[in-house]
């Protein structure tokens, strides 16, 4: 009977030297030491064919910049990911936002390759002869894909099993229930003139997961009105409260 496979990152960058950096401290890099998943740096660069190790031309058509070239790419995507099959992402401005559900799933399959880009841009041919999946992590231009990747990998590696301490931390917070997480508190109990919300320390554990909920509910719907859109038309009509006051 086999072992069971390891969650595993693979990033390609022309600036390997970059991770594991965040990633190398704190839940991520104690499980990344533990073994509870793996990291491979790989630099693009290896894969050119010159002496001088170019990776980029100019853009077809002029403009400013340059471009990673695809026949380049495409090696170093076929050295890392040979006979694999996992997803393949390129961290890009205009790619799909990643949200929680899809960190779930990928966070139950065996782990993604990221193509961080850099310039302006990569080769369009290579996004579909590798099955590039392009991925955003914000409305925003980063100077290259790296930063994006660790956020990726880190929203990922948190829930696996075994790094967080409390499986019930990972259901409470935001977004895994399509709503903001509620606010928190601790001591000291008095903060500069402002309290502890006394429904908190009152010990009645239903009125303070129903005063969560309300708190979640708020928030979403103040902050973020594009979720709070998708959370409300989920609720089936007939199970909707008839009640005037409602919202």
């Amino acid at each position: 009977m086999g072992f069971a496979m390891i969650w595993r990152a693979t990033i390609l960058t022309l600036f390997p030297d970059m991770f594991p950096g965040p990633l190398g401290v704190s839940l991520a890099g104690k499980a990344l030491a533990s073994g509870l998943w793996a990291l491979e740096a790989r630099d693009i660069r290896d894969s050119a064919t010159d002496r001088h190790r170019s990776v980029d031309d100019t853009p077809a058509g002029g403009g400013p910049g340059m471009v990673l070239r695809a026949d380049v790419l495409a090696a170093a995507i076929d050295a890392a990911d040979a006979g694999q099959s996992r997803p393949r992402f390129l961290m890009s401005p205009r790619g799909r936002p990643l949200t929680q559900s899809r960190v779930m799933e990928l966070a139950a399959g065996p782990g993604p390759l990221i193509v961080c880009g850099r310039f302006e841009g990569i080769d369009e041919r290579v996004i579909a002869a590798r099955g590039l999946e392009e991925v955003s992590i914000g409305d925003y231009v980063l100077s290259g894909g790296e930063v994006a990747a660790m956020v990726l990998v880190d929203a990922c590696v948190r829930l696996l099993p075994g790094v967080m301490g409390r499986q019930a931390s990972r259901t409470e917070e935001s977004f895994s229930e399509g709503l903001l997480e509620y606010p928190q508190y601790t001591r000291p109990q008095e903060f500069e003139g402002r309290t502890i919300p006394e429904i908190l320390v009152s010990g009645d554990h239903a009125k303070v997961a129903a005063w969560r909920q309300a708190e979640a509910e708020a928030l979403t719907k103040a902050r973020r009105p594009d979720l709070w859109a998708i959370k409300t038309s989920q609720k089936s009509p007939q199970k909707r409260p008839k009640s005037t006051t409602d919202g």
